[in-house]
């Protein structure tokens, strides 16, 4: 529904791994892509610094961004279109 969360405080979503970057399994962490139960993309990666993230078009409280390579952007998609009927 419009202007509802999506994801209520409390609200536990299961994620499912479609995209990791391959640099980042030495060191554990980062740049990856999930897909949620309710069919909606997640992303972690390092998250932007204040002077970025200000230049984002009219964030919502609670809101945040993360940047992340492309190619672990693409391999998402590739991975979630392979998954459609």
């Amino acid at each position: 529904m419009p202007g509802k969360p999506l994801i209520q405080e409390g609200d536990t979503v299961r994620l499912q791994r479609l995209a990791k970057d391959p640099d980042s399994y030495a060191v554990g962490g980062c740049h990856t892509i999930y897909l949620d139960e309710g069919g909606w993309f997640s992303v972690q990666g390092d998250r932007l610094d204040a002077d970025t993230h200000a230049n984002l078009e009219n964030p919502l409280p609670g809101e945040g961004a993360v940047r992340i390579k492309p190619e672990v952007v693409i391999e998402a998609v590739r991975q979630y279109l392979g998954r459609l009927p």
